[in-house]
Parts: C-alpha cells; structure tokens; sequence
C-alpha cells in the first residue's frame, strides 16, 4: 500500500533481518533488552547494541533514543518505550512509543524503517488493538510531511501480520 508517497507493508518473519535503515525496539525505560523483539535484536545485533542503550537511559515513554545496529543490516536500532519496569502498557503509551519512534527517525533523517508491534508481547496488549493503534499513528504522522519512503510492519505471529494488514487496507 502506498499512503501519500509512504510504502506501508507488512512482513511475517524476523525483524532482525530486513534491510532497512533503522528497526524500532519495543524497549522498556531502563532500555534493558532481555526478552521479545529486544533480545532477538541483542542476540542478532551483538550486546553492544545494548550496552550503547543502557547508556544512553533511562528514558520516559514518549521518548526515544538510536544506537548502532551491530551486526544487523540497518544502521540504527531506535529504542522508543512502551512499558517501565512494571513491563505494563496501554494505548497511551503505544501511541506515545511510535510517535517518538517516528519523530526519531525523522531527525536521523531515515527512509526506512521497521516495526514491531508494540506491547502485545511482554506487555499483553492486544495485538488487533495495538495494529489499529499503530497504524493510526504512522498516518497522523505521513499527514503532517515526512521524510519516510517505507514503513515495514513486522512480526512473526501470523495473526499480528493479518491484524497489521487488515489496518494498512483501510488507509486512503
């Protein structure tokens, strides 16, 4: 689907391993990156990637920071919050998390940039509400001017890819 000049698809399978200019990390405020997509992006990217986080945190949701991307194919891991220690979450703090993600990568001045679904792992939050919420989100953000060429969606639960699908079809 392309949105207003924005390719926005999704993709079942491993975030680690796409080509893109940054992957997004569901992190926590600590940015402590133990299980999810976060410790698939450590085991995948090298520990660094998380000693660099660490050491730029903590950080309040509705923030986000870029590391390196180690050994991965993108250049950045943007680190956006959706939990504290507490690993809760909710809509608030979803919408929060990708609109710093998304504010991130425009100050990097990225193009690409790929998604996991936010909160519906560690945080148990619904994966056809956060779909819905996310994709909510990165239109508010193509509406306002971007310099986003692609935005992947990713995950590798089949229902969440159907859920994120579902959402991407309804944008006109």
């Amino acid at each position: 689907m392309i949105y207003k000049g924005v390719e926005i698809v999704s993709f079942h399978g491993d975030i680690t391993k796409l080509e893109v200019d940054a992957i997004v990390n569901a992190a926590n405020t600590r940015l402590v990156m133990g299980g999810g997509v976060a410790g698939a992006i450590k085991r995948a990217g090298g520990k660094e990637i998380e000693e660099e986080a660490v050491a730029k945190g903590p950080i309040r949701i509705g923030e986000a920071v870029e590391t390196t991307a180690g050994r991965l194919k993108a250049k950045y891991v943007i680190h956006s919050p959706t939990m504290g220690m507490d690993f809760k979450t909710d809509e608030n703090k979803i919408r929060l998390a990708v609109r710093a993600a998304l504010k991130k990568a425009e100050e990097l001045g990225i193009e690409s940039i790929a998604f996991p679904a936010f909160g519906t792992g560690v945080g148990g939050f619904s994966k056809e509400k956060a779909a819905k919420i996310m994709v909510e989100e990165i239109k508010k953000h193509i509406d306002t001017g971007t310099k986003l060429k692609k935005i992947v969606l990713a995950d590798i639960n089949e229902d969440q890819v159907r859920f994120f699908e579902r959402e991407i079809a309804k944008l006109e």
